[in-house]
């Protein structure tokens, strides 16, 4: 799904996006969020008086992009510190590679990283705790249907007692989103021969997660700038 043209201006501005460099962030906000939303998981990360917080969490995103639902166990410090609407941030990464200079065949280059990432920025609050049971079906059932044809699991395949202990020890909690920012991190500042030479190594050896889903980026219409 991520694989077609992308042309719009990024809707941050450089100070504020996760990378300054506009040539990486030209990726359409829908494009945006069907990435996160399939990933559905990142790092939450929040501020209070003390210390920066984070966790790590699976997530189910709304098709518009406009809230995410997740949980917290309640011993969590992060729920804990949370009594009401707070500032707060989910990081979600895809995949990612170390890029040798050598592999452009090009004089003067110098060592990199490439990658995909989306921030989700927006307030977070907890949610009324009789919401929690149809939070939960909707988080698993999104997950479920991605492993498919395995028939989807259902919470009734548990005990309602079990169930509702557990569920005592977990917080909900929503994030309305308000800004999205994508960096799509894929050599687009390299010639076209230079870069799909180096995501040819990607693909065979590179450092890094997920490297053959990058280097499949790096050869799609996402990284097809030549800018030179």
């Amino acid at each position: 799904m991520f694989f077609k043209r992308c042309n719009i201006q990024p809707t941050l501005s450089p100070k504020e996006a996760m990378h300054p460099n506009p040539t990486f962030r030209t990726t359409t906000r829908q494009d945006n969020v069907a990435f996160a939303r399939e990933r559905g998981f990142g790092l939450l990360a929040m501020s209070n008086s003390k210390m920066p917080l984070m966790s790590h969490v699976p997530f189910l995103l709304s098709e518009d992009g406009t809230q995410a639902e997740l949980h917290l166990v309640r011993s969590n410090p992060m729920a804990r510190a949370i009594s009401g609407v707070v500032q707060a941030k989910i990081a979600v990464s895809g995949p990612d590679a170390y890029i040798s200079p050598d592999w452009y065949d090009l004089p003067d280059q110098v060592p990199t990283w490439n990658y995909v990432a989306v921030h989700l920025s927006g307030t977070l609050e907890p949610l009324p705790q009789d919401v929690l049971p149809a939070l939960l079906d909707r988080l698993s059932a999104h997950f479920e249907a991605q492993l498919l044809p395995k028939a989807p699991w259902t919470r009734d395949k548990m005990t309602a007692e079990v169930f509702d202990r557990m569920t005592r020890m977990i917080q909900p909690f929503r994030l309305s989103v308000t800004d999205i920012d994508g960096t799509w991190k894929l050599n687009q500042n390299k010639q076209a021969e230079a870069r799909l030479a180096a995501a040819q190594e990607v693909y065979g050896q590179a450092l890094g997660q997920d490297t053959r889903a990058l280097a499949a980026l790096m050869q799609s219409s996402f990284a097809d700038s030549d800018q030179g």
